[in-house]
Protein backbone atom coordinates (compact mmCIF):
# COMPACT_ATOMS: atom_id res chain seq x y z
CA UNK A 1 0.00 0.00 0.00
CA UNK A 2 1.35 3.55 -0.99
CA UNK A 3 2.67 5.73 1.92
CA UNK A 4 1.96 8.93 1.46
CA UNK A 5 4.69 11.53 2.60
CA UNK A 6 3.45 14.76 3.31
CA UNK A 7 5.14 17.97 4.64
CA UNK A 8 2.94 19.56 7.83
CA UNK A 9 3.10 22.70 6.54
CA UNK A 10 1.95 22.43 2.89
CA UNK A 11 -1.68 21.59 4.67
CA UNK A 12 -4.19 23.33 2.41
CA UNK A 13 -1.35 25.05 0.74
CA UNK A 14 0.11 25.26 -2.15
CA UNK A 15 4.11 23.83 -1.92
CA UNK A 16 6.79 25.01 -4.06
CA UNK A 17 9.49 22.23 -3.14
CA UNK A 18 13.50 22.17 -4.85
CA UNK A 19 14.21 19.15 -6.61
CA UNK A 20 15.97 16.36 -4.62
CA UNK A 21 19.32 16.92 -5.03
CA UNK A 22 20.11 13.58 -6.32
CA UNK A 23 17.78 15.08 -9.26
CA UNK A 24 20.24 17.08 -11.07
CA UNK A 25 17.85 20.15 -12.65
CA UNK A 26 17.37 20.43 -16.61
CA UNK A 27 20.09 21.46 -19.13
CA UNK A 28 19.04 24.41 -20.83
CA UNK A 29 16.48 23.36 -23.90
CA UNK A 30 17.70 21.88 -26.93
CA UNK A 31 17.55 24.17 -29.81
CA UNK A 32 16.22 21.44 -32.34
CA UNK A 33 13.06 21.55 -32.66
CA UNK A 34 10.84 19.08 -31.25
CA UNK A 35 6.82 19.74 -31.53
CA UNK A 36 5.57 20.70 -28.82
CA UNK A 37 9.28 21.97 -27.99
CA UNK A 38 9.97 21.45 -23.87
CA UNK A 39 10.64 24.29 -21.97
CA UNK A 40 12.46 23.56 -19.19
CA UNK A 41 12.30 22.03 -15.39
CA UNK A 42 10.49 24.08 -12.56
CA UNK A 43 10.22 23.45 -9.19
CA UNK A 44 7.91 20.66 -7.59
CA UNK A 45 4.34 21.50 -7.49
CA UNK A 46 2.35 20.21 -4.43
CA UNK A 47 -1.11 20.78 -2.81
CA UNK A 48 -3.44 19.67 -0.70
CA UNK A 49 -6.95 20.28 0.36
CA UNK A 50 -10.36 18.52 1.91
CA UNK A 51 -13.03 19.45 -0.78
CA UNK A 52 -12.04 19.49 -4.17
CA UNK A 53 -9.41 19.84 -6.32
CA UNK A 54 -8.46 20.86 -9.80
CA UNK A 55 -4.98 20.30 -11.76
CA UNK A 56 -4.42 21.91 -15.32
CA UNK A 57 -1.97 23.14 -17.39
CA UNK A 58 -2.40 26.95 -16.82
CA UNK A 59 -3.31 29.28 -13.90
CA UNK A 60 -6.24 30.49 -15.72
CA UNK A 61 -7.85 27.31 -16.64
CA UNK A 62 -7.25 25.95 -12.69
CA UNK A 63 -8.81 29.68 -11.29
CA UNK A 64 -11.90 29.00 -13.78
CA UNK A 65 -12.26 25.14 -12.83
CA UNK A 66 -12.12 25.89 -8.77
CA UNK A 67 -14.43 28.55 -9.39
CA UNK A 68 -16.96 26.65 -11.03
CA UNK A 69 -16.63 24.21 -8.05
CA UNK A 70 -16.46 26.91 -5.53
CA UNK A 71 -20.41 27.66 -7.41
CA UNK A 72 -21.31 23.86 -6.22
CA UNK A 73 -20.33 22.69 -9.81
CA UNK A 74 -19.85 18.72 -10.83
CA UNK A 75 -16.06 18.12 -11.83
CA UNK A 76 -17.54 17.52 -15.51
CA UNK A 77 -19.23 21.70 -15.12
CA UNK A 78 -15.47 22.50 -14.31
CA UNK A 79 -14.19 20.73 -16.79
CA UNK A 80 -16.17 22.46 -19.64
CA UNK A 81 -14.95 25.41 -17.99
CA UNK A 82 -11.17 24.44 -17.44
CA UNK A 83 -10.99 23.11 -21.61
CA UNK A 84 -13.01 26.54 -23.00
CA UNK A 85 -10.14 28.62 -20.77
CA UNK A 86 -6.69 26.16 -21.67
CA UNK A 87 -8.04 27.01 -25.74
CA UNK A 88 -7.56 30.59 -25.14
CA UNK A 89 -4.24 30.56 -23.15
CA UNK A 90 -2.83 27.23 -23.89
CA UNK A 91 -3.98 27.07 -27.64
CA UNK A 92 -0.57 25.56 -29.13
CA UNK A 93 -2.25 22.08 -27.10
CA UNK A 94 -5.72 21.90 -27.09
CA UNK A 95 -9.14 23.75 -27.80
CA UNK A 96 -12.43 23.23 -29.53
CA UNK A 97 -10.96 22.98 -32.47
CA UNK A 98 -9.71 19.62 -31.97
CA UNK A 99 -10.47 16.04 -30.19
CA UNK A 100 -10.28 14.37 -26.15
CA UNK A 101 -10.69 11.46 -23.87
CA UNK A 102 -12.60 11.73 -20.76
CA UNK A 103 -12.79 9.22 -18.04
CA UNK A 104 -15.64 10.02 -15.55
CA UNK A 105 -16.47 8.40 -12.35
CA UNK A 106 -19.88 9.07 -10.77
CA UNK A 107 -19.47 8.89 -6.88
CA UNK A 108 -23.42 8.54 -6.71
CA UNK A 109 -24.17 5.54 -8.86
CA UNK A 110 -20.20 4.36 -8.64
CA UNK A 111 -19.81 3.91 -12.32
CA UNK A 112 -17.01 4.89 -14.31
CA UNK A 113 -17.63 5.55 -17.88
CA UNK A 114 -15.20 6.37 -20.78
CA UNK A 115 -16.50 9.24 -23.06
CA UNK A 116 -14.57 9.32 -27.32
CA UNK A 117 -14.29 12.99 -28.87
CA UNK A 118 -11.87 11.64 -31.09
CA UNK A 119 -11.53 13.56 -34.54
CA UNK A 120 -13.15 11.63 -37.50
CA UNK A 121 -11.39 11.54 -40.77
CA UNK A 122 -14.02 13.03 -43.56
CA UNK A 123 -16.10 10.90 -45.86
CA UNK A 124 -13.79 11.72 -48.91
CA UNK A 125 -10.44 10.43 -47.43
CA UNK A 126 -9.04 6.90 -48.53
CA UNK A 127 -6.06 5.39 -47.51
CA UNK A 128 -3.45 7.17 -49.61
CA UNK A 129 -4.41 10.35 -48.24
CA UNK A 130 -0.96 10.86 -47.18
CA UNK A 131 0.89 9.37 -49.81
CA UNK A 132 3.13 10.90 -52.87
CA UNK A 133 3.52 8.09 -55.36
CA UNK A 134 4.63 5.13 -53.73
CA UNK A 135 6.28 7.65 -50.45
CA UNK A 136 5.03 9.30 -47.44
CA UNK A 137 4.73 12.66 -47.07
CA UNK A 138 6.72 13.84 -45.02
CA UNK A 139 5.58 15.34 -41.97
CA UNK A 140 5.60 19.16 -41.93
CA UNK A 141 3.92 18.60 -45.65
CA UNK A 142 1.33 16.62 -44.22
CA UNK A 143 0.64 19.11 -41.24
CA UNK A 144 0.45 22.57 -42.40
CA UNK A 145 -3.25 23.48 -43.86
CA UNK A 146 -6.32 21.90 -44.43
CA UNK A 147 -5.00 18.34 -45.29
CA UNK A 148 -4.53 17.22 -41.76
CA UNK A 149 -7.81 18.55 -40.17
CA UNK A 150 -10.20 15.88 -39.09
CA UNK A 151 -13.53 16.57 -37.26
CA UNK A 152 -13.30 18.43 -33.84
CA UNK A 153 -14.86 16.50 -31.57
CA UNK A 154 -14.33 18.91 -27.64
CA UNK A 155 -17.69 20.41 -28.41
CA UNK A 156 -19.49 17.30 -28.48
CA UNK A 157 -18.01 15.65 -25.95
CA UNK A 158 -18.52 18.40 -23.49
CA UNK A 159 -22.13 18.51 -24.26
CA UNK A 160 -22.95 15.43 -23.83
CA UNK A 161 -21.05 15.16 -20.53
CA UNK A 162 -22.25 18.06 -19.49
CA UNK A 163 -25.88 16.27 -20.29
CA UNK A 164 -25.25 13.69 -18.08
CA UNK A 165 -23.09 14.42 -15.30
CA UNK A 166 -23.41 18.41 -15.02
CA UNK A 167 -25.38 20.42 -12.63
CA UNK A 168 -24.84 23.97 -13.48
CA UNK A 169 -26.40 26.03 -16.48
CA UNK A 170 -24.47 25.00 -19.59
CA UNK A 171 -24.58 29.01 -19.93
CA UNK A 172 -22.63 29.26 -17.02
CA UNK A 173 -19.75 26.97 -17.18
CA UNK A 174 -18.70 29.15 -20.60
CA UNK A 175 -19.08 32.69 -18.25
CA UNK A 176 -15.13 32.26 -17.48
CA UNK A 177 -13.87 31.68 -20.76
CA UNK A 178 -15.82 34.53 -22.32
CA UNK A 179 -14.68 37.19 -19.94
CA UNK A 180 -11.22 36.36 -20.25
CA UNK A 181 -11.32 36.42 -23.77
CA UNK A 182 -12.93 39.55 -23.91
CA UNK A 183 -10.70 41.52 -20.66
CA UNK A 184 -7.29 39.55 -22.29
CA UNK A 185 -4.64 37.44 -20.87
CA UNK A 186 -1.02 38.20 -21.42
CA UNK A 187 1.61 35.80 -22.80
CA UNK A 188 3.02 33.26 -20.86
CA UNK A 189 6.47 32.40 -21.12
CA UNK A 190 5.94 28.77 -22.38
CA UNK A 191 3.47 30.16 -25.01
CA UNK A 192 5.84 32.73 -25.93
CA UNK A 193 9.00 30.41 -26.63
CA UNK A 194 6.94 28.01 -28.79
CA UNK A 195 5.81 30.56 -30.55
CA UNK A 196 9.76 30.98 -31.10
CA UNK A 197 10.54 27.53 -31.68
CA UNK A 198 7.86 26.04 -33.93
CA UNK A 199 8.12 25.76 -37.57
CA UNK A 200 5.55 27.73 -39.81
CA UNK A 201 3.24 29.25 -37.26
CA UNK A 202 2.77 32.05 -38.99
CA UNK A 203 1.67 30.64 -42.42
CA UNK A 204 -2.09 32.15 -42.10
CA UNK A 205 -3.20 35.63 -41.79
CA UNK A 206 -5.47 35.42 -38.59
CA UNK A 207 -2.53 33.54 -37.02
CA UNK A 208 0.36 36.05 -38.23
CA UNK A 209 -1.75 38.85 -36.68
CA UNK A 210 -2.89 37.28 -33.26
CA UNK A 211 0.29 35.73 -32.33
CA UNK A 212 3.00 38.31 -33.93
CA UNK A 213 3.64 41.62 -34.41
CA UNK A 214 3.54 43.56 -37.77
CA UNK A 215 6.41 42.57 -39.78
CA UNK A 216 4.62 38.84 -39.27
CA UNK A 217 7.80 37.36 -38.17
CA UNK A 218 8.16 38.19 -34.60
CA UNK A 219 6.33 36.54 -31.77
CA UNK A 220 4.57 39.06 -29.70
CA UNK A 221 6.74 39.44 -26.56
CA UNK A 222 5.68 37.42 -22.86
CA UNK A 223 3.43 39.92 -21.06
CA UNK A 224 1.45 41.44 -23.96
CA UNK A 225 -2.29 41.50 -23.72
CA UNK A 226 -3.88 39.25 -26.04
CA UNK A 227 -7.60 39.73 -26.71
CA UNK A 228 -9.95 37.29 -28.98
CA UNK A 229 -13.21 38.37 -29.19
CA UNK A 230 -14.21 36.35 -32.18
CA UNK A 231 -13.27 33.07 -29.90
CA UNK A 232 -15.83 35.02 -26.73
CA UNK A 233 -18.06 35.38 -30.11
CA UNK A 234 -18.03 31.59 -30.60
CA UNK A 235 -18.02 30.66 -27.08
CA UNK A 236 -21.34 32.70 -26.69
CA UNK A 237 -22.95 31.49 -29.74
CA UNK A 238 -22.41 27.71 -28.41
CA UNK A 239 -23.34 28.29 -25.18
CA UNK A 240 -26.99 30.04 -26.43
CA UNK A 241 -27.40 27.53 -29.12
CA UNK A 242 -25.75 23.96 -28.10
CA UNK A 243 -23.29 22.12 -29.93
CA UNK A 244 -25.26 22.39 -33.22
CA UNK A 245 -24.12 25.47 -33.83
CA UNK A 246 -20.51 24.24 -33.87
CA UNK A 247 -21.45 21.04 -36.22
CA UNK A 248 -24.44 22.69 -38.72
CA UNK A 249 -24.48 26.34 -37.63
CA UNK A 250 -22.45 29.31 -38.67
CA UNK A 251 -19.43 27.89 -36.82
CA UNK A 252 -19.53 24.57 -38.60
CA UNK A 253 -19.63 26.24 -42.30
CA UNK A 254 -16.51 28.77 -41.62
CA UNK A 255 -14.51 25.53 -40.36
CA UNK A 256 -15.67 23.91 -43.72
CA UNK A 257 -14.79 27.35 -45.59
CA UNK A 258 -11.43 27.67 -43.61
CA UNK A 259 -10.60 24.14 -44.62
CA UNK A 260 -11.35 23.49 -48.32
CA UNK A 261 -10.11 27.24 -48.73
CA UNK A 262 -6.80 27.16 -46.62
CA UNK A 263 -3.97 28.62 -49.44
CA UNK A 264 -1.53 26.15 -47.42
CA UNK A 265 -2.71 22.64 -48.72
CA UNK A 266 -6.60 22.72 -48.91
CA UNK A 267 -8.77 19.55 -47.06
CA UNK A 268 -11.88 17.49 -47.81
CA UNK A 269 -13.83 18.40 -44.44
CA UNK A 270 -17.35 18.76 -45.82
CA UNK A 271 -20.30 19.97 -43.61
CA UNK A 272 -21.74 16.67 -43.84
CA UNK A 273 -18.92 15.21 -41.03
CA UNK A 274 -19.49 17.96 -39.03
CA UNK A 275 -23.59 17.06 -39.33
CA UNK A 276 -23.36 13.33 -38.66
CA UNK A 277 -20.55 13.36 -35.96
CA UNK A 278 -21.25 12.42 -32.25
CA UNK A 279 -19.30 11.86 -29.29
CA UNK A 280 -19.36 8.02 -28.35
CA UNK A 281 -19.14 6.66 -25.05
CA UNK A 282 -17.41 4.12 -24.31
CA UNK A 283 -16.59 0.69 -22.58
CA UNK A 284 -13.60 1.69 -19.72
CA UNK A 285 -10.23 -0.62 -20.20
CA UNK A 286 -9.07 -1.69 -17.47
CA UNK A 287 -5.92 -3.87 -15.78
CA UNK A 288 -4.65 -5.57 -12.84
CA UNK A 289 -1.37 -4.11 -10.74
CA UNK A 290 -0.95 -5.60 -7.49
CA UNK A 291 -4.03 -4.88 -5.33
CA UNK A 292 -5.10 -1.98 -7.70
CA UNK A 293 -7.38 -1.60 -10.73
CA UNK A 294 -5.37 0.59 -13.40
CA UNK A 295 -8.64 2.06 -15.65
CA UNK A 296 -8.01 4.03 -18.51
CA UNK A 297 -9.24 4.97 -22.07
CA UNK A 298 -10.12 1.49 -24.95
CA UNK A 299 -9.61 2.08 -28.67
CA UNK A 300 -9.59 3.99 -30.42
CA UNK A 301 -7.02 5.15 -27.79
CA UNK A 302 -3.93 2.92 -27.23
CA UNK A 303 -3.34 4.80 -23.76
CA UNK A 304 -5.37 2.89 -21.45
CA UNK A 305 -4.26 -0.82 -22.97
CA UNK A 306 -0.05 0.13 -22.95
CA UNK A 307 -0.19 1.45 -19.68
CA UNK A 308 -2.50 -1.36 -18.05
CA UNK A 309 -0.32 -4.09 -20.19
CA UNK A 310 2.83 -2.15 -19.59
CA UNK A 311 2.51 -2.51 -15.21
CA UNK A 312 0.68 -5.77 -15.72
CA UNK A 313 3.96 -6.88 -17.21
CA UNK A 314 6.11 -5.49 -15.07
CA UNK A 315 5.00 -5.85 -12.02
CA UNK A 316 6.39 -10.19 -12.64
CA UNK A 317 10.06 -8.88 -12.80
CA UNK A 318 10.46 -5.73 -10.65
CA UNK A 319 9.24 -4.82 -7.14
CA UNK A 320 10.26 -1.49 -4.91
CA UNK A 321 13.12 -4.25 -3.72
CA UNK A 322 14.91 -4.21 -7.40
CA UNK A 323 17.73 -1.58 -7.64
CA UNK A 324 16.99 1.54 -8.92
CA UNK A 325 18.99 1.18 -12.50
CA UNK A 326 17.32 -2.35 -12.59
CA UNK A 327 14.07 -1.08 -12.49
CA UNK A 328 15.11 1.60 -15.55
CA UNK A 329 16.16 -1.83 -17.80
CA UNK A 330 12.95 -3.77 -16.53
CA UNK A 331 10.33 -0.87 -17.05
CA UNK A 332 11.87 -0.40 -20.47
CA UNK A 333 11.60 -3.45 -21.01
CA UNK A 334 8.45 -3.73 -20.43
CA UNK A 335 7.68 -0.80 -22.35
CA UNK A 336 8.99 -2.05 -25.49
CA UNK A 337 6.53 -4.84 -25.25
CA UNK A 338 3.81 -3.01 -24.80
CA UNK A 339 4.12 -0.87 -27.85
CA UNK A 340 5.19 -4.09 -29.79
CA UNK A 341 1.38 -4.79 -29.23
CA UNK A 342 0.25 -1.64 -29.07
CA UNK A 343 1.75 -0.83 -33.41
CA UNK A 344 0.30 -4.03 -34.35
CA UNK A 345 -3.20 -4.02 -33.13
CA UNK A 346 -4.91 -1.32 -32.04
CA UNK A 347 -6.91 1.19 -33.97
CA UNK A 348 -10.69 2.06 -34.66
CA UNK A 349 -12.34 -0.38 -33.32
CA UNK A 350 -15.52 0.35 -35.35
CA UNK A 351 -13.33 -0.26 -38.33
CA UNK A 352 -10.61 -2.92 -37.23
CA UNK A 353 -11.01 -5.94 -34.34
CA UNK A 354 -9.24 -5.11 -31.50
CA UNK A 355 -8.51 -8.10 -28.94
CA UNK A 356 -8.62 -5.11 -26.18
CA UNK A 357 -9.52 -7.93 -23.13
CA UNK A 358 -6.63 -10.41 -24.15
CA UNK A 359 -3.99 -7.78 -24.58
CA UNK A 360 -4.87 -6.65 -20.68
CA UNK A 361 -4.70 -10.18 -19.66
CA UNK A 362 -2.96 -11.66 -16.51
CA UNK A 363 -2.11 -14.62 -17.96
CA UNK A 364 -0.73 -13.37 -21.12
CA UNK A 365 1.26 -10.75 -19.45
CA UNK A 366 2.26 -12.90 -17.28
CA UNK A 367 3.77 -14.83 -20.48
CA UNK A 368 5.08 -11.72 -21.71
CA UNK A 369 6.93 -10.68 -19.10
CA UNK A 370 9.41 -14.19 -19.29
CA UNK A 371 10.73 -12.23 -22.56
CA UNK A 372 12.52 -9.95 -20.14
CA UNK A 373 15.61 -10.51 -19.05
CA UNK A 374 17.29 -8.43 -15.83
CA UNK A 375 20.78 -8.84 -17.26
CA UNK A 376 20.49 -7.89 -21.17
CA UNK A 377 18.06 -6.20 -23.34
CA UNK A 378 16.09 -7.72 -26.15
CA UNK A 379 16.79 -7.50 -29.65
CA UNK A 380 13.92 -6.74 -31.02
CA UNK A 381 10.68 -6.63 -29.28
CA UNK A 382 8.00 -8.94 -30.96
CA UNK A 383 4.12 -8.59 -30.85
CA UNK A 384 2.59 -11.29 -28.68
CA UNK A 385 -0.62 -13.39 -29.56
CA UNK A 386 -3.21 -12.21 -27.27
CA UNK A 387 -6.52 -14.25 -26.32
CA UNK A 388 -8.89 -12.72 -29.16
CA UNK A 389 -5.83 -12.32 -31.88
CA UNK A 390 -6.52 -15.40 -33.51
CA UNK A 391 -6.94 -14.48 -37.66
CA UNK A 392 -6.25 -11.13 -37.38
CA UNK A 393 -3.95 -10.26 -40.28
CA UNK A 394 -2.82 -6.30 -39.61
CA UNK A 395 0.80 -5.41 -39.67
CA UNK A 396 2.63 -3.14 -37.29
CA UNK A 397 3.45 -0.04 -38.33
CA UNK A 398 3.58 3.47 -36.11
CA UNK A 399 2.46 6.99 -36.89
CA UNK A 400 3.83 10.43 -35.61
CA UNK A 401 1.95 11.38 -32.82
CA UNK A 402 3.50 14.39 -31.60
CA UNK A 403 2.75 15.67 -28.11
CA UNK A 404 1.20 18.46 -28.30
CA UNK A 405 -1.83 18.12 -26.09
CA UNK A 406 -3.37 19.22 -22.10
CA UNK A 407 -4.76 17.24 -19.19
CA UNK A 408 -6.64 18.01 -16.51
CA UNK A 409 -7.46 16.13 -13.14
CA UNK A 410 -10.78 17.44 -10.98
CA UNK A 411 -12.61 16.22 -8.27
CA UNK A 412 -15.26 17.61 -6.91
CA UNK A 413 -17.36 18.15 -3.38
CA UNK A 414 -19.54 15.10 -4.43
CA UNK A 415 -16.38 12.43 -5.12
CA UNK A 416 -16.96 12.61 -8.70
CA UNK A 417 -13.95 12.74 -10.87
CA UNK A 418 -12.88 13.94 -14.25
CA UNK A 419 -9.89 12.73 -16.08
CA UNK A 420 -9.39 14.59 -19.37
CA UNK A 421 -6.42 14.62 -21.67
CA UNK A 422 -7.21 16.84 -24.71
CA UNK A 423 -5.48 17.62 -28.09
CA UNK A 424 -5.35 19.78 -31.67
CA UNK A 425 -2.23 17.33 -32.20
CA UNK A 426 0.95 19.16 -32.87
CA UNK A 427 1.59 22.53 -31.16
CA UNK A 428 -0.62 25.60 -32.93
CA UNK A 429 -2.17 22.32 -35.05
CA UNK A 430 -2.65 22.63 -38.93
CA UNK A 431 -2.13 26.34 -38.48
CA UNK A 432 -5.53 27.50 -39.29
CA UNK A 433 -7.35 29.98 -37.11
CA UNK A 434 -11.19 30.49 -37.52
CA UNK A 435 -13.37 31.45 -34.90
CA UNK A 436 -10.66 32.59 -32.63
CA UNK A 437 -9.94 29.02 -32.21
CA UNK A 438 -7.18 26.53 -33.92
CA UNK A 439 -7.90 23.65 -35.43
CA UNK A 440 -6.23 20.43 -35.24
CA UNK A 441 -4.19 18.23 -37.64
CA UNK A 442 -5.39 15.01 -36.22
CA UNK A 443 -5.82 13.39 -39.32
CA UNK A 444 -1.46 12.57 -39.01
CA UNK A 445 -1.98 10.43 -35.67
CA UNK A 446 -2.95 7.74 -38.85
CA UNK A 447 0.01 5.44 -40.34
CA UNK A 448 0.60 7.33 -43.08
CA UNK A 449 1.66 4.04 -45.01
CA UNK A 450 -1.70 2.05 -45.48
CA UNK A 451 -0.21 -1.22 -46.00
CA UNK A 452 2.65 -3.82 -46.69
CA UNK A 453 3.73 -6.64 -48.28
CA UNK A 454 2.26 -8.89 -45.99
CA UNK A 455 -1.39 -7.30 -44.93
CA UNK A 456 -2.95 -3.90 -43.88
CA UNK A 457 -2.31 -1.31 -41.16
CA UNK A 458 -4.97 -1.23 -38.55
CA UNK A 459 -4.37 2.41 -38.39
CA UNK A 460 -4.52 3.39 -42.03
CA UNK A 461 -6.68 6.35 -43.23
CA UNK A 462 -10.50 5.50 -43.69
CA UNK A 463 -12.86 7.69 -44.27
CA UNK A 464 -15.51 8.23 -40.83
CA UNK A 465 -12.48 6.65 -38.74
CA UNK A 466 -10.86 7.87 -36.01
CA UNK A 467 -6.83 7.80 -35.77
CA UNK A 468 -5.00 5.51 -33.06
CA UNK A 469 -3.76 7.47 -30.28
CA UNK A 470 -2.09 7.82 -27.03
CA UNK A 471 -3.92 9.59 -25.05
CA UNK A 472 -4.04 8.09 -21.08
CA UNK A 473 -6.39 9.72 -18.98
CA UNK A 474 -6.14 7.29 -16.19
CA UNK A 475 -8.21 6.59 -12.58
CA UNK A 476 -6.89 4.04 -10.30
CA UNK A 477 -8.47 1.87 -7.99
CA UNK A 478 -8.17 -0.27 -4.77
CA UNK A 479 -11.30 -1.99 -4.74
CA UNK A 480 -14.23 0.15 -5.32
CA UNK A 481 -12.07 3.28 -4.03
CA UNK A 482 -10.66 5.54 -6.50
CA UNK A 483 -6.91 6.39 -5.03
CA UNK A 484 -5.15 8.17 -8.32
CA UNK A 485 -6.42 10.62 -10.79
CA UNK A 486 -3.29 11.26 -13.68
CA UNK A 487 -2.85 12.00 -17.24
CA UNK A 488 -0.46 13.64 -19.64
CA UNK A 489 0.20 15.06 -22.86
CA UNK A 490 3.41 14.02 -24.77
CA UNK A 491 2.19 12.33 -28.17
CA UNK A 492 3.26 8.63 -27.97
CA UNK A 493 5.48 9.19 -24.70
CA UNK A 494 2.12 9.39 -22.82
CA UNK A 495 2.11 6.13 -22.17
CA UNK A 496 5.26 5.90 -20.41
CA UNK A 497 5.04 8.83 -18.66
CA UNK A 498 1.96 7.84 -17.11
CA UNK A 499 2.97 4.65 -16.31
CA UNK A 500 6.04 5.58 -14.81
CA UNK A 501 4.72 7.98 -12.72
CA UNK A 502 1.88 5.39 -11.03
CA UNK A 503 4.76 2.80 -10.79
CA UNK A 504 6.54 5.18 -8.46
CA UNK A 505 3.07 6.22 -6.40
CA UNK A 506 1.62 2.64 -6.26
CA UNK A 507 5.09 0.37 -6.08
CA UNK A 508 7.83 2.60 -4.60
CA UNK A 509 5.65 4.69 -2.17
CA UNK A 510 6.81 8.08 -3.70
CA UNK A 511 4.87 11.19 -3.06
CA UNK A 512 2.37 12.69 -6.40
CA UNK A 513 4.42 15.72 -6.80
CA UNK A 514 8.22 14.24 -6.82
CA UNK A 515 6.94 11.20 -8.68
CA UNK A 516 5.64 13.09 -11.63
CA UNK A 517 8.78 15.58 -11.66
CA UNK A 518 10.89 12.37 -11.85
CA UNK A 519 12.97 11.70 -14.91
CA UNK A 520 11.19 10.59 -17.33
CA UNK A 521 12.22 6.68 -18.54
CA UNK A 522 10.63 5.97 -22.51
CA UNK A 523 11.09 3.48 -24.88
CA UNK A 524 8.86 2.72 -27.68
CA UNK A 525 10.96 0.18 -29.19
CA UNK A 526 13.96 1.83 -31.06
CA UNK A 527 15.69 3.61 -28.43
CA UNK A 528 15.63 4.22 -24.87
CA UNK A 529 15.19 7.96 -23.92
CA UNK A 530 16.18 9.82 -20.60
CA UNK A 531 15.80 13.24 -19.74
CA UNK A 532 18.08 15.47 -20.53
CA UNK A 533 20.45 17.09 -17.95
CA UNK A 534 19.43 14.28 -15.57
CA UNK A 535 20.54 11.17 -17.05
CA UNK A 536 23.79 10.00 -14.62
CA UNK A 537 26.85 8.81 -16.92
CA UNK A 538 27.27 5.77 -14.78
CA UNK A 539 23.29 5.47 -15.18
CA UNK A 540 23.88 5.29 -18.93
CA UNK A 541 26.85 3.15 -18.86
CA UNK A 542 25.15 0.64 -17.12
CA UNK A 543 22.27 0.20 -19.82
CA UNK A 544 24.47 0.37 -22.96
CA UNK A 545 26.97 -2.36 -21.05
CA UNK A 546 22.97 -4.42 -21.06
CA UNK A 547 22.44 -3.65 -24.72
CA UNK A 548 20.18 -0.19 -24.46
CA UNK A 549 20.60 2.25 -27.39
CA UNK A 550 20.69 5.27 -25.32
CA UNK A 551 19.29 8.76 -26.22
CA UNK A 552 19.46 11.57 -24.16
CA UNK A 553 16.29 13.70 -24.89
CA UNK A 554 14.36 17.12 -23.48
CA UNK A 555 11.12 15.75 -22.50
CA UNK A 556 7.69 17.42 -22.53
CA UNK A 557 5.19 16.11 -20.14
CA UNK A 558 2.46 17.61 -18.23
CA UNK A 559 1.36 15.00 -15.90
CA UNK A 560 -1.16 16.76 -13.82
CA UNK A 561 -2.68 14.18 -11.16
CA UNK A 562 -4.65 13.65 -7.86
CA UNK A 563 -4.11 11.55 -5.15
CA UNK A 564 -7.52 10.68 -2.83
CA UNK A 565 -6.44 9.45 0.36
CA UNK A 566 -9.79 8.54 3.14
CA UNK A 567 -8.65 12.46 4.87
CA UNK A 568 -8.24 14.62 1.99
CA UNK A 569 -7.23 15.03 -1.37
CA UNK A 570 -3.03 15.38 -2.94
CA UNK A 571 -2.38 17.45 -5.84
CA UNK A 572 0.63 17.78 -8.09
CA UNK A 573 1.45 19.60 -11.32
CA UNK A 574 3.90 18.59 -13.48
CA UNK A 575 7.12 21.20 -13.00
CA UNK A 576 8.19 20.92 -16.66
CA UNK A 577 5.04 23.58 -17.74
CA UNK A 578 3.12 26.06 -16.41
CA UNK A 579 0.58 23.81 -14.54
CA UNK A 580 -1.47 25.11 -11.00
CA UNK A 581 -3.48 22.69 -8.69
CA UNK A 582 -6.03 24.49 -6.88
CA UNK A 583 -8.61 23.02 -4.13
CA UNK A 584 -10.97 23.66 -1.25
Amino acid sequence: MRKLLLPSLCLLALCSLTINQHQPVAAPVNADIIPEAASGLGSIKHAVSTKNMAVTANPHATDAAQKILSWGGTAVDAAVAAQLVLGLVEPQSSGIGGGAFVLHWNNETKQLSSWDGRETAPAALDSRHFMQGDKAMGFFDAVIGGHSVGTPGVIALLEALHAKHGKLPWTSVFRPAISLARTGFTISPRLHELLVKMPKVAVNPEISAYFFEADGKTPKAVGTLLKNPAYADTLERIAKKGAEEFYSGRIAKNIVSAVEDDPNRPGKLRLSDLKQYSAKQREPVCGAFRQYRVCGMGPPSSGGIAVAALLGTLQHVASAKTPAADQTHLFAEASRLAFADRNHFIGDPDFVQVPTAGLVDEGYLRQRSSLIKTGSSMRKAPFGQPPGSKGLGYISARSPELPSTSHFSIVDEYGNIVSMTTSIETAFGSRIMVGGFLLNNQLTDFSFLPEGDNGLVANRVQGGKRPRSSMSPTIVFEGDQPRLVIGSPGGSRIIDYVARSIWDILENGVPVAQAIAAPHIIHMGRQLELEEGRARPELIKHLESLGHKVAVKPQTSGLHAIWISDQFLEGGADPRREGTIKGE
